[in-house]
């Protein structure tokens, strides 16, 4: 049966990994999972929710080598703790800091009385079969359930190989990655982690979030400095105005990255800026350029099949062929155009327009430093209207000439009623905004309630 190995660096002295600025081995990390391996109790899932980004690659490397499935769920809340456990109830939860995840716990084990680094390294680098289930990721289904996707190690290690040739990093150069975004999120978890395992690179341990903290976690690792982050966390950084340390290349996900924020991070960290297209569903399977190119190249092998409204992606590291739930046109075989979410149409006195499309136009505004379109269930809204609003964060806007700044720009049946000022958007850890938080955030700032507002 067809193996992979756990980590592809060229030797055991090789850095894995840094963490508070010091080095960690290929040999440490390995004695690492070995030790965590054996504290394992019996069950088949894990929950890692440790936010070390090296304990929690220590502890996928664990479940690895014991074949045990992480789960990566979208959050830890109650209910979806709850509904992991009716999918795996034998899950148990590791963790590297006190939480309030409702499950067996196994703590991470704290360092050992001697010198890490002398520790000896295992006899030889673990090998994953290829059809190993190695993680089982989640989106929510339309009715709010989570519902699992299973990653094979040989799937995932496909992707990030790919991902990796198309990035560049496939050469001798040894990049340092940042990263923004948390390790159980699918972007982080292919491109902290994954690319780190795969691609030779070493991971940094710290999630930096603040610009501060970005820029003191690119300071204590060497070049080739690597930074995989969010629109919004890239906005806030260049916005900050501090020194940023020399890097090599940026990797960006989550949200569509606007051109103009593209070429201003180009300019003002003068490195190469690209952008991954992919779901949890389909892992990582196109880039581009942001700053100079509209359409995204898909991976090699990887096919996109339009049937009736419906794109399909198949091959490459796609196992089974998988519906996309975004607008996409397709150039040629290689090249595609995204044009928004299906789930962000919004039909209004007989006018389309998507809530992606509205919310580029609202952010290219300029003194809008974030801003979002929202269309409330009509369960939310007042009895009988469900009016597309918007809130926004420009502390140097008067709302007239935001209004007017609007109008020019988008058709006069997408005008939101109300455009609300707001201090801060409710973003997650990777620049997302949940529904369930934009719902709160219009509960709170209706019409009658806080806020600067319009009608």
């Amino acid at each position: 049966m067809n193996s992979l190995a756990l980590v592809t660096h060229t030797g055991i002295a090789d850095v894995f990994a840094y963490r508070r600025g010091e080095a960690i081995t290929v040999g440490r990390f390995l004695a690492d999972v070995q030790r965590l391996a054996a504290l394992f109790p019996r069950g088949a899932h894990v929950l890692n929710v440790c936010a070390d980004r090296y304990h929690f690659a220590v502890g996928l490397g664990a479940a690895l080598v014991t074949r045990k499935i992480s789960l990566l769920p979208p959050n830890h809340t109650p209910e979806m703790v709850r509904q992991l456990q009716l999918l795996a109830p034998d899950v148990f939860c590791l963790c590297d800091a006190a939480t309030s995840v409702a499950l067996p716990q196994l703590a991470y084990p704290g360092p050992e009385p001697h010198t890490p680094n002398a520790r000896p390294a295992p006899d030889g680098v673990p090998r994953i079969e290829a059809d190993q289930i190695a993680a089982c990721v989640f989106t929510s289904g339309s009715t709010g359930l989570p519902v699992p996707h299973r990653k094979t190690w040989g799937a995932l290690v496909r992707n990030v190989s790919t991902g990796a040739a198309r990035l560049g990093l496939s050469g001798g150069a040894r990049h340092c990655i940042i990263g923004t975004v948390p390790p159980q999120h699918m972007f982080g978890f292919e491109s902290t982690v994954l690319l780190a395992l795969q691609g030779g690179a070493a991971l940094c341990a710290e999630h930096p979030f603040y610009p501060a903290d970005i820029c003191a976690a690119l300071t204590a690792v060497p070049r080739p400095r690597l930074l995989v982050t969010t629109p919004v966390h890239l906005r806030a950084l260049l916005s900050a105005g501090l020194p940023v340390p020399a890097l090599d290349l940026v990797v960006s996900a989550t949200a569509p990255m606007p051109r103009a924020l593209a070429q201003a991070a180009e300019a003002a960290l003068a490195a190469p800026l690209l952008e991954i297209y992919g779901s949890t569903e389909t892992g990582q399977i196109a880039t581009r350029r942001p700053a100079t190119t509209e359409p995204w190249t898909l991976f090699p092998q990887v096919r996109l099949v339009p049937q009736g409204a419906r794109v399909w992606v198949s091959g490459g590291h796609v196992e089974t062929p998988v519906a996309v739930g975004d607008v996409l046109e397709c150039v040629d075989d290689q090249h595609f155009l995204l044009r928004g979410r299906k789930a962000d149409l919004v039909n209004i006195a007989g006018k389309r327009s998507s809530l992606a499309y509205l919310n580029h136009q609202l952010n290219a505004i300029e003194g809008v430093q974030d801003g979002v379109f929202f269309m409330p269930d009509e369960d939310d809204a007042a009895p009988g209207v469900a009016r597309l609003r918007a809130f926004v964060v420009a502390p140097g806007l008067s709302m007239a000439a935001l209004r007017a700044a609007l109008r020019e720009r988008i058709d006069p049946a997408f005008m939101p009623r109300p455009l609300l000022f707001v201090e801060r958007l409710p973003r997650n850890s990777t620049g997302k905004l949940p529904r369930e938080a934009l719902q709160a955030l219009a509960r709170t700032h209706d019409p009658k309630g806080r806020g600067r507002h319009a009608d």
